[in-house]
């Protein structure tokens, strides 16, 4: 997947200025292709190059950042987010109460990657932690998580006519989502042909 360069971001008035349109378009994007649901408290957010634009314009919206080489760094952080061949790259979110933010993010504290798994039919894709370190885990309310998917798991996610869902159980915390969506399958598939693609032009 092609890493996002200057030439992608918009400067910080025109965004600032169309911010609720392309808002109103990325919340409508997550919700029908990128978003799966676990339980009422963590969302497990698969990342790709659009939905790290949002992020990345809105980073430099808020920070006000207009100078190239600190807009590259940025870019260079968030780059390394976007899905590379036979993985999936994902924001487990977790939303909480701030009032009883310490109660609530204990569970999470030693949350671990085969904890959270991508089944597809029979085969069980376990997450690797990318942010496992105690300092992340200290901020708990996010982990980038990847999903290795080997051809024949890829197989498996795109025969539309087997159920392929996500598990998260913890000790405290134990959900299951949904079945994927056509759209939010055939948009992971996406994500493995075009890392796949830029791998093999490299």
């Amino acid at each position: 997947m092609d890493a996002l360069t200057l030439d992608d971001l918009l400067p910080l008035e025109e965004f600032a200025a169309r911010r609720r349109e392309f808002f109103t378009a990325h919340r409508r994007y997550l919700d029908r292709y990128r978003q799966v649901r676990l339980g009422p408290t963590a969302t497990l957010q698969f990342e790709n190059r659009q939905t790290l634009w949002f992020r990345v314009q809105e980073v430099l919206r808020i920070a006000r950042l207009a100078d190239p080489s600190r807009v590259r760094a940025e870019l260079d952080l968030y780059n390394r987010l976007l899905p590379s061949p036979g993985r999936l790259q994902a924001a487990l979110l977790l939303r909480l109460d701030e009032t009883r933010f310490s109660e609530q993010i204990a569970p999470w504290r030693e949350l671990r990657g085969d904890q959270l798994v991508l089944h597809l039919g029979k085969v069980d894709s376990p997450a690797n932690l990318l942010t496992c370190r105690p300092e992340d885990q200290t901020i708990g309310t996010a982990h980038w998580v990847q999903f290795v998917i080997e051809p024949p798991a890829r197989d498996l996610l795109a025969d539309l006519r087997l159920p392929v869902h996500i598990s998260l159980q913890l000790p405290q915390y134990k959900h299951d989502s949904g079945p994927l969506s056509d759209d939010i399958r055939q948009s992971l598939l996406e994500d493995l042909s075009l890392s796949s693609r830029t791998a093999q032009s490299a």
